[in-house]
Protein backbone atom coordinates (compact mmCIF):
# COMPACT_ATOMS: atom_id res chain seq x y z
CA UNK A 1 0.00 0.00 0.00
CA UNK A 2 1.37 3.45 -1.18
CA UNK A 3 -0.24 7.07 0.12
CA UNK A 4 -2.44 6.80 -2.42
CA UNK A 5 -3.55 3.92 -2.23
CA UNK A 6 -4.68 4.18 1.48
CA UNK A 7 -6.10 7.80 0.55
CA UNK A 8 -8.60 6.01 -1.57
CA UNK A 9 -9.30 3.74 0.54
CA UNK A 10 -9.85 6.66 3.06
CA UNK A 11 -12.66 7.82 0.44
CA UNK A 12 -14.46 4.80 0.09
CA UNK A 13 -15.02 4.30 3.48
CA UNK A 14 -16.08 8.04 3.91
CA UNK A 15 -18.24 7.74 0.78
CA UNK A 16 -19.98 4.76 2.10
CA UNK A 17 -18.55 2.12 -0.42
CA UNK A 18 -16.53 0.36 1.42
CA UNK A 19 -17.52 -0.65 4.91
CA UNK A 20 -15.46 -0.53 8.16
CA UNK A 21 -15.27 -3.68 8.59
CA UNK A 22 -13.41 -4.27 5.10
CA UNK A 23 -11.08 -1.15 5.56
CA UNK A 24 -10.05 -2.59 9.10
CA UNK A 25 -9.45 -6.01 7.13
CA UNK A 26 -7.25 -4.12 4.81
CA UNK A 27 -5.35 -2.28 7.58
CA UNK A 28 -5.02 -5.13 9.69
CA UNK A 29 -2.54 -6.54 6.84
CA UNK A 30 -0.74 -2.92 6.61
CA UNK A 31 2.31 -3.03 9.09
CA UNK A 32 3.09 -6.72 8.49
CA UNK A 33 1.76 -9.90 6.81
CA UNK A 34 3.13 -12.87 8.61
CA UNK A 35 3.20 -16.11 6.09
CA UNK A 36 4.74 -19.91 6.85
CA UNK A 37 8.06 -18.75 5.36
CA UNK A 38 8.38 -14.81 5.33
CA UNK A 39 7.38 -11.51 7.02
CA UNK A 40 6.19 -9.18 4.38
CA UNK A 41 6.65 -5.24 4.71
CA UNK A 42 3.80 -3.86 3.31
CA UNK A 43 4.44 -0.38 5.38
CA UNK A 44 7.51 0.05 3.53
CA UNK A 45 6.39 2.29 1.06
CA UNK A 46 4.15 4.45 3.02
CA UNK A 47 7.50 4.95 5.30
CA UNK A 48 9.97 5.52 2.68
CA UNK A 49 7.95 5.61 -1.18
CA UNK A 50 9.31 2.11 -2.07
CA UNK A 51 7.97 -1.38 -1.32
CA UNK A 52 9.44 -4.11 -0.39
CA UNK A 53 11.13 -5.86 -2.87
CA UNK A 54 12.00 -9.85 -3.19
CA UNK A 55 15.37 -11.62 -3.42
CA UNK A 56 14.23 -14.80 -5.19
CA UNK A 57 17.87 -16.31 -4.52
CA UNK A 58 17.34 -19.49 -2.10
CA UNK A 59 13.72 -19.19 -2.05
CA UNK A 60 12.20 -21.83 -3.87
CA UNK A 61 9.73 -20.80 -6.63
CA UNK A 62 6.71 -21.49 -4.42
CA UNK A 63 8.29 -19.24 -1.98
CA UNK A 64 8.86 -16.79 -4.18
CA UNK A 65 5.36 -16.87 -5.90
CA UNK A 66 3.69 -16.63 -2.73
CA UNK A 67 5.04 -13.63 -1.59
CA UNK A 68 4.95 -11.79 -5.15
CA UNK A 69 1.18 -12.16 -5.08
CA UNK A 70 1.05 -10.79 -1.07
CA UNK A 71 2.78 -7.63 -2.13
CA UNK A 72 0.81 -7.52 -5.70
CA UNK A 73 -2.47 -7.64 -3.48
CA UNK A 74 -1.13 -4.38 -2.00
CA UNK A 75 -1.50 -2.87 -4.94
CA UNK A 76 2.57 -2.09 -4.82
CA UNK A 77 4.40 -1.99 -7.55
CA UNK A 78 6.30 -5.24 -7.12
CA UNK A 79 9.96 -6.53 -8.02
CA UNK A 80 12.12 -9.99 -7.22
CA UNK A 81 15.84 -9.74 -7.81
CA UNK A 82 17.80 -12.75 -9.06
CA UNK A 83 15.19 -14.31 -10.11
CA UNK A 84 15.70 -17.69 -12.31
CA UNK A 85 13.50 -19.19 -15.40
CA UNK A 86 11.76 -21.36 -12.47
CA UNK A 87 11.32 -18.60 -10.24
CA UNK A 88 9.39 -17.00 -13.64
CA UNK A 89 7.49 -19.59 -14.64
CA UNK A 90 5.72 -19.97 -11.09
CA UNK A 91 5.03 -16.22 -11.54
CA UNK A 92 3.16 -16.28 -15.18
CA UNK A 93 1.54 -12.44 -14.25
CA UNK A 94 5.41 -11.38 -14.06
CA UNK A 95 7.69 -9.52 -16.72
CA UNK A 96 11.07 -11.52 -16.88
CA UNK A 97 14.20 -10.02 -17.70
CA UNK A 98 16.41 -12.67 -18.27
CA UNK A 99 19.74 -10.43 -18.66
CA UNK A 100 19.04 -8.35 -15.17
CA UNK A 101 16.88 -11.34 -13.14
CA UNK A 102 14.55 -9.25 -12.33
CA UNK A 103 10.55 -10.08 -12.53
CA UNK A 104 8.54 -7.24 -12.34
CA UNK A 105 4.91 -5.98 -12.26
CA UNK A 106 3.98 -2.36 -12.79
CA UNK A 107 0.22 -1.90 -11.18
CA UNK A 108 0.74 1.97 -9.91
CA UNK A 109 3.08 4.20 -12.29
CA UNK A 110 5.28 6.24 -10.45
CA UNK A 111 5.84 9.87 -11.48
CA UNK A 112 8.85 9.91 -13.20
CA UNK A 113 11.88 11.87 -10.63
CA UNK A 114 15.03 12.58 -11.69
CA UNK A 115 17.40 11.05 -14.31
CA UNK A 116 19.76 8.65 -13.55
CA UNK A 117 23.15 7.28 -16.11
CA UNK A 118 23.48 3.33 -15.94
CA UNK A 119 27.10 2.88 -17.16
CA UNK A 120 28.85 -0.07 -18.03
CA UNK A 121 32.26 -0.71 -18.28
CA UNK A 122 32.45 -3.56 -20.61
CA UNK A 123 29.39 -5.92 -21.63
CA UNK A 124 30.09 -8.37 -19.23
CA UNK A 125 29.17 -6.17 -16.75
CA UNK A 126 25.74 -5.98 -18.52
CA UNK A 127 24.04 -8.09 -16.01
CA UNK A 128 24.49 -5.72 -13.04
CA UNK A 129 23.67 -2.68 -14.91
CA UNK A 130 20.64 -3.86 -16.17
CA UNK A 131 19.01 -5.29 -12.92
CA UNK A 132 20.15 -1.52 -11.56
CA UNK A 133 18.45 -0.02 -14.76
CA UNK A 134 15.24 -2.18 -14.20
CA UNK A 135 15.30 -1.00 -10.90
CA UNK A 136 15.40 2.53 -11.09
CA UNK A 137 12.79 2.55 -13.65
CA UNK A 138 10.24 0.72 -12.16
CA UNK A 139 10.53 3.27 -8.84
CA UNK A 140 10.24 6.16 -11.56
CA UNK A 141 13.61 7.20 -12.30
CA UNK A 142 14.40 8.08 -16.23
CA UNK A 143 17.43 5.80 -17.34
CA UNK A 144 20.17 6.41 -19.72
CA UNK A 145 21.51 3.45 -20.55
CA UNK A 146 25.21 3.75 -21.68
CA UNK A 147 27.05 0.46 -22.41
CA UNK A 148 30.90 -0.96 -23.01
CA UNK A 149 32.56 2.32 -22.45
CA UNK A 150 35.88 1.09 -20.13
CA UNK A 151 38.96 2.66 -19.73
CA UNK A 152 40.43 0.59 -22.02
CA UNK A 153 38.96 2.83 -24.89
CA UNK A 154 38.81 5.88 -22.73
CA UNK A 155 37.11 7.90 -26.07
CA UNK A 156 34.54 6.05 -25.21
CA UNK A 157 33.35 7.25 -22.16
CA UNK A 158 34.97 10.93 -23.28
CA UNK A 159 32.03 10.72 -26.18
CA UNK A 160 29.23 10.42 -23.73
CA UNK A 161 29.85 12.89 -21.27
CA UNK A 162 27.08 15.51 -22.22
CA UNK A 163 25.13 12.43 -21.49
CA UNK A 164 26.49 11.41 -18.16
CA UNK A 165 26.22 15.53 -17.69
CA UNK A 166 22.27 15.50 -17.70
CA UNK A 167 22.00 12.95 -15.24
CA UNK A 168 21.13 13.39 -11.41
CA UNK A 169 23.45 10.49 -10.31
CA UNK A 170 25.28 8.08 -12.27
CA UNK A 171 25.90 4.40 -11.49
CA UNK A 172 29.09 2.86 -12.93
CA UNK A 173 29.15 -1.24 -13.16
CA UNK A 174 32.66 -2.27 -13.45
CA UNK A 175 34.87 -5.38 -12.83
CA UNK A 176 38.85 -6.09 -13.58
CA UNK A 177 40.12 -3.44 -11.63
CA UNK A 178 37.49 -1.58 -11.63
CA UNK A 179 38.58 2.37 -12.59
CA UNK A 180 35.80 3.68 -14.57
CA UNK A 181 34.08 4.90 -11.69
CA UNK A 182 36.98 7.41 -10.87
CA UNK A 183 37.04 8.33 -14.11
CA UNK A 184 33.56 9.23 -14.55
CA UNK A 185 33.71 11.09 -11.29
CA UNK A 186 36.09 13.39 -12.61
CA UNK A 187 33.71 14.01 -15.39
CA UNK A 188 30.07 14.97 -13.79
CA UNK A 189 29.16 17.28 -10.73
CA UNK A 190 26.72 14.69 -9.26
CA UNK A 191 26.90 11.11 -6.91
CA UNK A 192 28.56 8.51 -8.83
CA UNK A 193 27.37 5.08 -7.18
CA UNK A 194 29.98 2.44 -8.09
CA UNK A 195 29.40 -0.95 -8.04
CA UNK A 196 32.29 -3.69 -8.66
CA UNK A 197 31.36 -6.88 -10.80
CA UNK A 198 32.79 -10.52 -10.29
CA UNK A 199 33.99 -10.14 -13.77
CA UNK A 200 37.94 -10.18 -14.50
CA UNK A 201 40.88 -13.46 -14.36
CA UNK A 202 42.07 -14.63 -11.48
CA UNK A 203 43.51 -11.53 -9.77
CA UNK A 204 40.25 -10.15 -9.43
CA UNK A 205 39.22 -12.40 -6.74
CA UNK A 206 35.43 -12.16 -8.21
CA UNK A 207 35.09 -8.55 -8.12
CA UNK A 208 36.98 -8.10 -4.43
CA UNK A 209 39.81 -6.23 -7.02
CA UNK A 210 37.37 -3.80 -8.09
CA UNK A 211 35.75 -3.63 -4.88
CA UNK A 212 38.99 -2.21 -3.40
CA UNK A 213 40.10 -0.18 -6.55
CA UNK A 214 36.31 1.98 -6.18
CA UNK A 215 36.93 2.05 -2.32
CA UNK A 216 40.25 3.99 -2.97
CA UNK A 217 39.04 6.36 -5.58
CA UNK A 218 40.36 9.80 -5.87
CA UNK A 219 37.16 11.22 -6.99
CA UNK A 220 35.77 12.55 -4.03
CA UNK A 221 32.25 12.36 -5.28
CA UNK A 222 32.51 8.31 -5.87
CA UNK A 223 30.70 5.98 -3.24
CA UNK A 224 30.65 1.86 -3.43
CA UNK A 225 28.18 -0.63 -3.02
CA UNK A 226 28.69 -4.16 -2.56
CA UNK A 227 30.06 -6.61 -5.23
CA UNK A 228 27.53 -6.85 -8.20
CA UNK A 229 24.93 -5.03 -6.42
CA UNK A 230 22.90 -3.28 -9.02
CA UNK A 231 20.08 -3.03 -7.28
CA UNK A 232 21.49 -1.45 -3.82
CA UNK A 233 23.03 0.99 -6.30
CA UNK A 234 19.93 1.86 -8.21
CA UNK A 235 17.68 1.75 -4.56
CA UNK A 236 20.29 4.35 -3.52
CA UNK A 237 20.20 6.40 -6.83
CA UNK A 238 16.41 6.89 -7.14
CA UNK A 239 16.00 7.95 -3.58
CA UNK A 240 18.94 10.97 -4.03
CA UNK A 241 17.02 11.99 -7.47
CA UNK A 242 13.85 12.27 -5.73
CA UNK A 243 15.82 13.52 -2.72
CA UNK A 244 17.72 16.99 -5.28
CA UNK A 245 14.26 17.03 -6.68
CA UNK A 246 12.41 18.42 -3.81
Amino acid sequence: MNRNTLLQLLAQVQSGQLSIESATETLSRLPFEETATATIDHHRTLRIGMPEVIFAAGKTPAQTADIFARLAASGANVLATRATAEHAAAIPSATYNELARTLTLLQSPTPTTGKIAVVCAGTSDLPVAEEAAVTAELFGAQVDRITDVGVAGLHRILAAQDRLRSADVVIVCAGMEGALPSVVGGLVAVPVIAVPTSVGYGASFGGAAALLGMLNSCSPNVTVVNIDNGFGAAYTAVLIARASAK
